[in-house]
């Protein structure tokens, strides 16, 4: 993968990352629940969002919202 390619994804994955940060924040989930979230690019250049681990009552919480409830 040559250096642009790598940028371009890496910019990518940190929007998508500040965009679920800030989607968590404003649900009321705390810090210590989005700030692991990450951008990551792999070895090919595609960009990806590692979410980590959450605890179930905080996924439940983004489903509800996510489907407009």
């Amino acid at each position: 993968m040559d250096m642009q390619t790598y940028r371009d994804s890496r910019a990518r994955a940190a929007d998508a990352s500040e965009a679920i940060r800030a989607a968590m924040a404003s649900l009321g989930i705390p810090e210590s629940v989005w700030g692991t979230i990450r951008p990551v690019v792999t070895h090919r250049g595609s960009p990806y969002v590692h979410l980590g681990i959450v605890r179930a009552d905080m996924v439940e919480r983004m489903a509800k919202a996510m489907r407009g409830e």
